[in-house]
């Protein structure tokens, strides 16, 4: 998942519900789709987080030794400027890259 060149805001914007609703004619049902996105984008940014995370862990059982180690405060910054999982499902629904099926048509 590429989140340096995601173009989708950094604080809360207005967006018109027409635009939200179109693909599925139901408001409802976009933003159903449009969570179920958000809750895997926010499952790979925690993954990725951690997996960096680790790299810097520096394992000690003393409790007295507790020191900041510089790289994982970066890191750790750099995934909190990023843009709220919600706001880039809502980006990639507006830009049509979500993938969705009617699984009541394809029933029939």
């Amino acid at each position: 998942m590429d989140l340096k060149n995601t173009e989708a805001p950094v604080s809360t914007t207005t967006i018109d519900k027409n635009l939200v609703d179109a693909p599925t004619d139901n408001i409802y049902e976009a933003i159903s789709i449009v969570s179920k996105r958000a809750s895997q984008i926010n499952t790979e940014i925690k993954k990725e987080l951690l997996e960096k995370l680790d790299e810097f862990a520096t394992y000690n059982d003393s409790l007295d030794e507790i020191f900041e180690n510089k790289e994982q405060i970066e890191v750790s910054k750099f995934y909190e400027r990023l843009p709220k999982p919600q706001a880039l499902a809502v980006q990639e629904w507006l830009e049509n890259k979500i993938y969705y099926r009617d699984t009541k048509t394809s029933e029939e």
